[in-house]
């Protein structure tokens, strides 16, 4: 490592620790500066730079958040802190003002967040997050879990984690006993590149799906690692070997200090367009931009709809052939004739959805977007 590469690593942690595991470290290719587990891990100056449009919670995670460590922004949903610590400090992390601060009190008041969410009972679906939530021991893991469980109306738990990429030897037997005791508990696990599937990954991801725990993947679109529609094809592919479904490609955030790994949102369009119809569909993700402001994730894609009148939709395919489908002249739902129907949890409670249900002249954006 040259004089420059030290400075720069020095300047960045200034803004941002480092830390990687014996496992991923021994994956980089010091003599390739294209490396993809290089580019991820090792600290550039350019980190300690900030751009106008940077922001310190571009998610609005902080303001959405009613509860310490708890961020609702979906009707049905909440992401639940557990941690403030990974077990390693990836170079692009959207919640850096977060990640190793060293707040204690995330463990602290793990069961003052488990209170909110038995106190309202609209919210069905947990993403278990940090930091990493497998950075905790199996005890304080399970203590989420069983706390959540004794919750009638939590029906799904999920856990993200990007751990058992880069420490699969935390994958034991006393970990996967633990969580089947809690199903359904989904897994969804962080891989940008392909060279992230080592062996000893694949073993670990086959024992979690042989204990009954679907697993899904969210790649993070990075600049000089996987923003090419090559490279995000052979991960993709390669993850449905070992049983992993890709299930999101976000656009990197607005984070302070990141700017170097952003590309166009036109290079993430570009991705899908080469694996929509070009690879199975169970390898195509879906390409969304999370929002500034706490706008949420908006999925963003080809434009497969040529035009459209009442009778008529064109479409178009991936090889560019444009064909007619021809709408249905009488039609009668089922809806209104469904017990489902009847059950308020089912019906949308605000956006365009809502206007289906409930009949409104106009939508009235959120007051900080006006601003």
């Amino acid at each position: 490592m040259d004089a420059e590469a030290e400075e720069g690593i020095r300047r960045s942690m200034t803004k941002f620790r480092m830390g990687i595991t014996p496992h991923f470290a021994c994956l980089i290719d010091w003599e390739n500066d294209w490396c993809p587990i290089k580019r991820q891990m090792v600290p550039l100056g350019l980190e300690a730079d900030e751009e106008e449009e940077d922001l310190r919670d571009p998610l609005h995670e902080d303001v959405d958040s009613p509860v310490f460590g708890i961020t609702h922004r979906y009707p049905d949903r909440v992401l639940l802190l557990t941690t403030d610590e990974c077990a390693v400090f990836c170079r692009y992390c959207t919640r850096r003002r977060l990640v190793g601060a060293g707040e204690a009190d995330l463990r602290r008041l793990i069961d003052q967040r488990i209170q909110y969410i038995a106190e309202h009972k609209e919210v069905r679906d947990i993403i278990i997050s940090g930091g990493d939530v497998l950075t905790l021991s199996d005890r304080i893991v399970e203590h989420v879990l069983e706390g959540l469980r004794r919750i009638p109306h939590v029906e799904i738990v999920r856990l993200g984690t990007r751990v058992p990429v880069v420490c699969p030897q935390r994958v034991t037997d006393e970990f996967l006993a633990m969580v089947r005791k809690y199903h359904p508990v989904y897994i969804n696990l962080h891989f940008n590149h392909a060279k992230e599937i080592t062996p000893e990954v694949e073993e670990a991801c086959a024992r979690m799906a042989d204990a009954g725990i679907p697993l899904g993947n969210q790649s993070v679109l990075l600049r000089g690692v996987n923003d090419c529609p090559h490279v995000m094809k052979e991960l993709c592919q390669k993850l449905l070997k070992i049983r992993v479904r890709p299930y999101y490609i976000y656009q990197c955030d607005l984070s302070s200090g990141i700017s170097h790994f952003r590309t166009s949102v036109a290079k993430g369009i570009e991705i899908v367009e080469a694996l929509r119809g070009h690879t199975s569909g169970l390898a195509v993700p879906t390409f969304v931009v999370d929002a500034p402001g706490g706008g949420g994730k908006i999925p963003v894609g080809p434009n497969y709809v040529i035009s459209q009148n009442r009778d008529t939709i064109i479409l178009r395919n991936y090889e560019g052939m444009i064909s007619p489908y021809h709408e249905p002249h009488t039609y009668e739902s089922i809806c209104g004739h469904d017990p489902a129907c009847a059950q308020e949890r089912y019906k949308s409670k605000v956006g365009p959805a809502h206007m289906f249900d409930e009949p409104t002249l106009y939508l009235e954006p959120k007051e900080e977007f006006l601003k």
